[in-house]
């Protein structure tokens, strides 16, 4: 399909002069930091559209994009089905603040999906959903402290953003300026894959931790796999202690399997955070679990949690159109594909005298600057930066587009063809780094 930009070439625009008139009006020039490309010393990007595995600057240059809004277009941009499914609900009305039937749908489709999740609570993102989901582990359990793990972002939620991953450590600031000391000193840290840190943690503090929050595979330090007992042991020390297991989904969801990392991992969480991939495209997020923690949220119970746009319907038809979709697809051929592709890539690279671990799992990739096995963030940080930016600088000018940030993932996507991985291959055999 032709991507069009004549309006955005007659406007005489390029991403500059917008990134220029955005530092004057919006802090950074974005919405969200990493966006600002600061680390990789580059302006960002204007996007004007995408279809498929590609996306166009608002220049009209074309780039194989592996970025895919952050991971959630499994299906490629602007995948028909959903568009037109977004477009019939839109038709109808784009906002009601009141139910609507494909809300029903999406989530028994869920359900089906994820049987963990028994009932399931509709929200507008990831963040939302990791809040919410830990305010009422705190409400369910009568208990304070979280444990979450050193590289694993769930959102910028206060009691979240210490040791919080991707962003912060992409932009080198600390995490919790503008946090009460009273919020975060709930928030008990352990290193990613360390299970007898967490042990410890439980001997110390076990009576008071509602819960612990993990990404079952880490995204925001990287893909980082999770070590073989690393989550079955969590399952097991959360039941010893009755703390509550959350699985943060959000990356992993419908990526890593359509039942998620759940069901490729064999674990049942307690609570299931998602976002991004359930809305195909459009701000959704939803956290749900057993029952009988569930009906814990208001009006079933006592912990309020409430949202205008929640279950917003032109969300809901594309969200739901997009599962319908995805149950389709041949997720083990996208994986053998992705697997291919990473490897002649690390080759490619590794070729040039660069240390290259890489980490793989599904659709999604990280290759890190480094000899070191990436287990946790301590070993991410062993990345080169600088060689990271050299590379990611040399792929987008070849018409590549990546993450701006090495402690980020790689994502493919069903739209993405042989030839889109042929040409990002002679694009990085190019690259000096």
């Amino acid at each position: 399909m032709e991507l069009g930009f004549e309006s955005e070439k007659d406007s005489r625009r390029n991403s500059k002069e917008l990134f220029e008139q955005a530092c004057g009006v919006m802090p950074g020039g974005v919405n969200s930091p990493v966006r600002a490309c600061k680390s990789v010393g580059c302006d960002p990007l204007f996007i004007a559209s995408a279809f498929g595995s590609r996306m166009a600057s608002v220049e009209g240059r074309e780039f194989i994009d592996y970025v895919l809004s952050w991971g959630p277009m499994l299906l490629g941009h602007a995948d028909p089905v959903v568009g037109a499914a977004a477009k019939t609900a839109l038709d109808a009305g784009a906002s009601f603040g009141a139910p609507c039937p494909d809300e029903v749908r999406l989530a028994l489709a869920i359900r089906r999906a994820m049987p963990s999740m028994e009932m399931v609570r509709m929200v507008n993102s990831g963040t939302e959903a990791t809040m919410s989901a830990v305010r009422l582990a705190r409400g369910f359990t009568k208990r304070d402290k979280i444990v979450k793990f050193e590289g694993c972002y769930h959102g910028h939620s206060d009691g979240f953003l210490a040791a919080a991953g991707s962003g912060l450590a992409t932009l080198a600031i600390p995490g919790t300026p503008g946090v009460p000391a009273d919020v975060v000193r709930h928030t008990l840290i352990a290193p990613y894959n360390d299970l007898q840190a967490v042990k410890d943690l439980f001997e110390a503090f076990g009576d008071e931790i509602a819960c612990v929050i993990v990404e079952p595979v880490a995204g925001n330090m990287g893909c980082v796999l999770p070590a073989p007992g690393f989550l079955q042991g969590l399952r097991e020390v959360t039941e010893q202690y009755g703390a509550l297991l959350i699985f943060d989904e959000v990356i992993t969801g419908f990526r890593v399997s359509y039942g998620g990392a759940q069901r490729r991992f064999g674990i049942t969480p307690d609570l299931s955070c998602l976002g991004k991939i359930i809305g195909g495209g459009f701000p959704v997020g939803a956290y749900g679990g057993k029952r009988e923690i569930m009906e814990r949220i208001a009006p079933c119970g006592d912990v309020y949690q409430a949202g205008t746009l929640a279950g917003n319907p032109v969300a809901m038809a594309a969200g739901l159109a997009t599962l319908q979709e995805l149950e389709k697809r041949d997720y083990d051929a996208l994986e053998r594909r992705t697997s291919r592709f990473a490897e002649e890539l690390a080759s490619i690279l590794g070729s040039k005298g660069l240390p290259t671990s890489l980490n793989h799992i599904a659709s999604i990739f990280t290759l890190f600057f480094t000899d070191q096995k990436v287990v946790n963030f301590e070993t991410a940080k062993t990345s080169d930066a600088e060689a990271f930016s050299r590379f990611y600088a040399g792929m987008r000018e070849a018409g590549v587009n990546l993450a701006p940030s090495g402690f980020e993932c790689v994502f493919t996507s069903f739209a993405h063809s042989d030839e889109d991985f042929e040409k990002t291959l002679q694009a990085a055999s190019r690259v000096e780094v």
